[in-house]
């Protein structure tokens, strides 16, 4: 019996011990809660701690930095479309978890990443949020900026092609100018030698054409050669046909 009545009060004593403390791990904080006196300024550290049952409550906070993704749509200043995501490194301020809890609970990263769209340093800022680091991980344009994209790129490929076509036909219309200032040229320069030579130049080139001919036909077998006095002869003589027996 009296073992009993020695163990009831050492339980009931071991009882109210665990329910009296509470641990706060590490990279967390502990806002104290009081039934009589609300919500506690100072947050409680890493380790072990005390509270009193029923009339606190500890409530934990991860104050690590957490990676979010934010992706939200906007407009260019040429009426475009834009799908932007954000990464976002954040974590509570310590020093204002209490006005945290109060004002925005334990969900304080999703109700707070719409304003931070807004104007991410200065809004979290207000909110005690303290941004780490804010990088784009996805950029995306709209359907009609991307087609006018590929549609003004074609623009600048046509406008190179005629370019080339142009300046193609500047330099063979070049090519034929100096062409015919060529042939002009050369037959001023005929045509003066004609008047300066007069009828030898004619003689001469009378000369070089009949012995042209005469080259020609004298490899012709139908054509014979035979002096003369009064000048040689060229005989066509036919070839004789071969007579059946």
């Amino acid at each position: 019996m009296a073992s009993a009545r020695i163990a009831v009060p050492l339980a009931i004593g071991v009882a109210l011990l665990q329910s009296s403390l509470y641990d706060v791990p590490g990279g967390f904080r502990a806002v104290m809660f009081d039934r009589f006196s609300g919500v506690q300024d100072q947050a409680s550290g890493e380790g072990t701690h005390l509270l009193i049952p029923w009339l606190q409550r500890a409530i934990l906070y991860d104050c690590r930095i957490k990676p979010r993704n934010i992706t939200t749509t906007t407009g260019s200043k040429d009426l475009q479309m834009v799908s932007i995501t954000l990464r976002v490194l954040s974590r509570p301020d310590t020093t204002h978890l209490s006005k945290i809890y109060q004002n925005l609970g334990l969900d304080y990263d999703e109700r707070v990443s719409s304003r931070i769209r807004e104007d991410l340093f200065a809004r979290a800022g207000e909110f005690n949020i303290k941004l780490e680091d804010v990088s784009i991980t996805h950029l995306t344009f709209g359907k009609e900026f991307t087609q006018a994209v590929e549609a003004k790129q074609i623009a600048q490929q046509d406008a190179e092609r005629a370019k080339f076509i142009v300046e193609k036909a500047e330099q063979e219309r070049q090519a034929a100018v100096i062409r015919a200032e060529g042939e002009a040229e050369a037959a001023m320069t005929i045509s003066r030698a004609l008047d300066k030579a007069g009828e030898t130049f004619v003689t001469l080139r009378r000369i070089e054409a009949a012995k042209a001919i005469v080259q020609s036909l004298s490899k012709n077998r139908n054509v014979s050669y035979v002096p003369s006095s009064g000048g040689n002869v060229l005989l066509n003589l036919p070839v004789a046909e071969q007579q059946p027996r």
